[in-house]
């Protein structure tokens, strides 16, 4: 088996939110190195298809950043990737100061970032956007032909719970078919929390949070839409397959600078052909994750995978097993009976003992789906679950 997911990281914004701490640069939106570094992934596709370490037919997903950026560059991008490797699905996340008609009827599916329909929020957050051009954008990609998600963000300085709902209602009604609702994250070093530290802004505290996920998760019921995942929802039949990867243990490639690739240890061998440059494992490792270190402009200037640099993670299977136990809990339906099976295979039954206290202490159901605390409190039951990498 090869990477089934691939992600492409987009590093260009007009302007980075102030509460953005992802690998996105603030960049003229006529700057010839975007061309360049689109053309660059391009390439990287191509070449993982042809080392092996990519297979085709699995999802895409373009990232960012703020992959509309590109202008006519993501729609070629998108062509390319569609052409080389037929993704079952393939989606685009974009933002409403940048998403053209035109893109839209070239796109597949696209991913806008909304976060509020509420120009005081926006402003808060730092976006370039109003709340009108959002829901004007949402509409027109779901006219184009698109099968549209809007991501929402909740426990942002000013937001009420009216207008939380009205946010949910207004971009549920523009036609979405998929909704991701977050809280808002205080990120060390972002100016957002600089602010947060002079004491510019007053947060709603963790009951307010509760209650705004509370809120969305009885609303988008409401109307149709299903939990499929801790922070997603969709209507039948549109849910992501590409957020499914990750949580669900599928080995991904991720190309361009900070993207994350995850590969197993039946995938070593083609892995290590394809990235001489890395070191092989000891004998324990059972999964290896790797980020991109190289910047923005090497990577639109050098275009082979053996070129690229990356900090390396390695994990052993109790600590792979952990994770995807972990990661398995954000799902609506838990983690697999199967996973479960192997973990308990490799760590005994203490994997049962800590399933069993979770279910006492009410964060899973009997059949391990979380519950209304386990999605919460997800910390605790994560971190639970987590600590069974290092239990003896």
């Amino acid at each position: 088996m090869t990477a089934r997911a691939l992600y492409l990281h987009v590093p260009f914004c007009v302007r980075k939110c102030a509460y953005c701490d992802f690998a996105s640069f603030e960049t003229p939106r006529e700057d010839p190195l975007m061309d360049a570094y689109a053309a660059g992934l391009e390439r990287l596709v191509v070449e993982s298809l042809d080392a092996g370490i990519l297979m085709a037919g699995g999802t895409a997903y373009v990232g960012g950043g703020t992959p509309t950026l590109l202008a006519d560059a993501l729609p070629d991008l998108v062509a390319s990737v569609r052409r080389h490797s037929a993704p079952c699905e393939l989606t685009c996340e974009a933002n409403p100061d940048s998403l053209t008609l035109d893109m839209s009827l070239r796109l597949h599916d696209a991913a806008v970032g909304v976060q509020s329909v509420h120009d005081d929020e926006l402003s808060v957050l730092g976006r370039i956007h109003d709340g009108r051009r959002a829901l004007e954008t949402l509409g027109q990609a779901v006219s184009a032909g698109l099968d549209v998600s809007a991501d929402l963000m909740c426990a942002i300085p000013l937001q009420t719970s009216e207008s939380w709902v009205t946010s949910l209602c207004s971009v549920v009604d523009a036609g979405v078919s998929h909704v991701s609702v977050y809280p808002l994250m205080i990120e060390e070093g972002t100016p957002f929390a600089r602010a947060v530290d002079k004491g510019e802004y007053s947060l709603p505290d963790d009951n307010d949070e509760a209650l705004f996920m509370e809120q969305a998760s009885s609303f988008l019921a409401s109307r149709g839409f299903t939990r499929y995942e801790v922070a997603s929802y969709a209507l039948p039949g549109h849910s992501c397959r590409h957020n499914q990867a990750y949580w669900t243990g599928v080995s991904y490639l991720g190309i361009g600078t900070a993207a994350s690739s995850m590969f197993d240890l039946d995938e070593f061998e083609v892995l290590f052909h394809a990235f001489p440059q890395l070191e092989r494992p000891s004998s324990e490792i059972a999964r290896i994750r790797m980020t991109c270190t190289s910047d923005r402009r090497f990577l639109a200037s050098h275009h082979r995978l053996a070129d690229q640099s990356f900090d390396v993670e390695l994990l052993t299977e109790r600590e792979a097993l952990a994770e995807d136990l972990m990661l398995g809990a954000r799902m609506s339906c838990g983690p697999s009976k199967e996973l479960v099976s192997r973990a308990r295979d490799a760590m005994g039954f203490v994997v049962d003992d800590t399933l069993a206290s979770l279910i006492d202490d009410g964060y899973l159901t009997t059949d391990l789906a979380p519950t209304e605390k386990g999605w919460l409190l997800g910390n605790e039951l994560y971190g639970r679950l987590w600590d069974l990498a290092s239990c003896s």
